[in-house]
């Protein structure tokens, strides 16, 4: 065991990205989606001096594209330098080629792979294992992980095997739901690993780099006579492989205590039904497993680490002799194939191993990201003691081929000390941001264990983003999203009507609005909606600093919904008056406007058939968009009114715009006095001559006079000033 260990938060990418860079000379990079972090750590670790195992930085090059990097890789690596890349998804594909020349040589490069979607039907910047499994013929060794911790963990592991056995490696974890999981981990001493690395397997590469000093012949044409043969030359490193990385497993295991293995099985001693998988949903397994061995099933799963070369006498071994069914979950699909890439593994192995007595059946999972809940693997389970159906899908409702399991309500499975909390909000507002800062205080400064994943959809910004945190006394195994939670907050108001919110929350649990609401506002704007008053939640409310004219805003739309605007009294009086004939004109001319000032109609976005936000309130002296382009200026070739501040509807000799719903008599006192400062300050930028008879006759400038130049610094669309020329 290590004298010290340390703990840090961090997720998947940077734990991969911190190992990798312990035996990484050169790095060739090219960035995509959702792999990029990785290259980001290294040339930010490179720039600010941190040294390798050998003593030095990283040497960090990027190219064109990723067929580029691959090419500067294998380069690199004929050259004797030990070089890491890290990609994703359509990125890997672009690579393929210079790994198959790369593994035909032999060289131990080593690539980290946040495993992502490959665009099919249409683009997907999410999680899956489509990207990696179209490499596993490339003659790389792969490695999965299911953990932050097992990417740092297993990101040595295939370093360490690489370099012994002169194999290069894809290690790869699943693209976002552990790449970008924030969990606290152990982190790996670099003077371990170094007691670790056969530095005279290093040498021995060294002496095998291209060099003018020692010139050889490689890469050569073969024909006919000679190629099989060459090619077959290779089977006894990849037999002599699995035993290497079990070796380097076994050291890891020396130093943190954990138990890796090529196959770890996880169950009853004598399970019934056993799941074969690789990737993020092993966590979730661990947890559903637990539930129903509490509840006297005999279950188990089987974890994959080495998916090539496929060990299949490891894994015959971690098969229970009671085990009756094995269902195997892979996070790909191959349209045509007899089965995915997994599934067939294991049905091989089973033939060959003459355990023909299980019964196997295969399913597809989580495509796309697609949250993968203990629900869903509970279902997983309960299918091989029922229906025992075949090739199916978990985790959708699939009407067109009907393969879909049936999926009943959520279980909670996660620990019972662990404290489960979900944010509700709006993409660049902060939320994601704070929420990674707090989940680092509790993990850094607590002894507490942590995990933070973010919930957002590919455009991020201005579309809705959830934060599912989890923290406690116990490690914590939970790949997927928060439905169950202690404490909820919403950060946008309007998420109330449009969402289910507080249905997540546990009884007795916490729901936190930020909202300007207050009092029977907000008792008033809850009602008809369950999730303000659900059973069980004790609804706190986020005081505002100050209302503002947001809120006032809001109070006006709020009374202006249903069949129409009422009458106000100011407004019907300057109707009476004629003092607002040119507003009424302008509001039945206006196209978007289907009613005037006495509340025959309110335009869209403000009254109860919008359906949109509510407008503000006119600027002094400002054109509203529109009215060029949709209708005549009501002033356009009259006469201005000669309205003065004391009219209905008017400050400062503004007119209010037509069709609005807000006029200035609705402002507050200090708005009002504001307002008529601004104008009168715009007044005083005219000539004298024009200013005096502006403010004498109390009316607006003519048409003419309603542009000015600019003012630094200040938007001059629609103010008053002498006409352009």
């Amino acid at each position: 065991m290590a004298k010290n260990k340390m703990f840090k938060t961090m997720d998947g990418n940077e734990a991969a990205a911190y190992v990798s860079y312990a035996f990484t000379e050169v790095a060739t990079i090219y960035p995509i989606t959702p792999s990029s972090p990785m290259a980001d750590h290294v040339d930010a670790w490179a720039t600010n001096g941190k040294k390798n195992l050998f003593g030095q930085p990283v040497k960090l090059v990027e190219m064109q594209a990723e067929s580029g990097a691959a090419g500067a890789m294998h380069g690199s690596l004929e050259t004797g330098s030990l070089t890491s890349t890290y990609t994703a998804s359509q990125g890997l594909l672009l690579m393929i080629p210079p790994m198959y020349r790369i593994a035909g040589s032999q060289l131990p490069g080593v690539m980290h792979v946040s495993a992502r979607t490959v665009a099919t039907h249409s683009l997907s910047i999410f999680g899956d294992h489509s990207d990696v499994m179209a490499c596993r013929q490339t003659g790389w060794a792969q490695l999965a992980s299911a953990s932050v911790q097992e990417s740092m963990d297993l990101g040595a592991v295939a370093h360490l095997s690489a370099i012994k056995g002169s194999i290069p490696f894809q290690h790869f974890f699943d693209g976002f739901r552990t790449s970008h999981e924030i969990q606290k981990i152990e982190v790996l001493d670099y003077e371990d690993l170094g007691k670790m690395l056969d530095w005279d397997a290093v040498q021995r590469f060294k002496d095998h780099a291209l060099s003018t000093e020692h010139p050889t012949l490689r890469n050569t044409l073969q024909n006919p006579d000679t190629f099989f043969q060459s090619r077959e030359a290779c089977n006894s490193a990849y037999d002599a492989l699995p035993a290497i990385v079990e070796e380097y497993m076994g050291k890891i295991n020396e130093v943190t205590g954990r138990n890796y293995q090529l196959f770890n099985y996880y169950g009853a001693p004598d399970a019934e039904r056993v799941v074969v998988a690789m990737g993020s949903v092993c966590e979730t397994l661990l947890e559903v497993v637990d539930y129903l061995m509490e509840r006297g099933e005999k279950v188990g799963f089987i974890q994959v680490h080495l998916f090539r070369p496929f060990s299949m006498e490891r894994l015959l071994e971690k098969i229970p002799a009671t085990c009756k069914c094995l269902t195997v979950l892979d996070r790909t699909k191959e349209p045509g194939a007899p089965g995915e890439p997994l599934y067939l593994d294991v049905c091989d192995a089973l033939w060959e191993g003459k355990r023909t007595n299980i019964e196997a059946l295969c399913g597809r999972y989580g495509l796309g990201s697609k949250d993968t809940t203990p629900a869903q693997m509970k279902a997983v389970f309960d299918n091989m003691k029922g229906e025992k159906k075949n090739h199916f899908t978990v985790g959708i409702n699939d009407d067109v081929t009907h393969l879909s399991l049936p999926v009943g309500e959520n279980i909670v499975t996660a620990g019972k000390s662990i404290i489960s909390c979900k944010f509700w909000g709006l993409g660049s507002d902060g939320t994601v941001g704070a929420n990674k800062n707090s989940i680092k205080i509790i993990g850094d400064h607590t002894d507490q264990y942590a995990q933070a994943y973010f919930e957002y959809d590919s455009k991020k910004s201005g579309g809705v983003t959830k934060s599912h945190l989890r923290f406690g006394h116990e490690p914590i195994h939970s790949t997927y999203y928060v439905t169950m939670a202690d404490f909820v907050a919403c950060h946008k108001t309007s998420y109330i009507k449009d969402f289910d919110i507080v249905s997540e929350i546990k009884p007795h649990g916490t729901f936190l609005l930020n909202t300007l609401w207050k009092g029977e506002e907000l008792e008033q704007e809850g009602q008809g909606h369950p999730q303000v008053d659900e059973p069980g939640a004790q609804a706190a409310q986020q005081p505002a600093a100050a209302q503002g004219e947001h809120q006032r805003g809001r109070q006006d739309h709020q009374g202006r919904q249903g069949q129409g605007a009422p009458v106000r009294p100011a407004e019907q009086a300057g109707i009476e008056q004629g003092g607002q004939g040119q507003r009424l004109q302008a509001e039945q001319s206006h196209p978007h406007q289907g009613g005037s000032a006495a509340g025959q109609g309110v335009p869209p976005g403000v009254g109860g058939g919008g359906g949109g936000e509510h407008r503000r309130p006119p600027l002094p002296g400002r054109r509203e968009k529109g009215e060029e382009e949709q209708g005549p200026h009501p002033h356009k070739g009259q006469q201005p009114p000669q309205v003065g501040p004391e009219a209905p509807g008017r400050k400062g000799g503004r007119m209010g715009h037509a069709g609005e719903g807000y006029g200035v008599e609705h402002l507050s006192g200090i708005e009002q006095q504001h307002r008529q400062q601004a104008d009168e300050k715009l007044v005083a930028q005219q000539p004298p001559a024009l200013a005096a008879k502006y403010l004498n006759q109390g009316s607006s400038p003519p048409p003419s006079a309603r542009r000015r130049p600019k003012i630094p610094g200040r938007s001059d669309r629609g103010t008053w000033g002498p006409a352009p020329g």
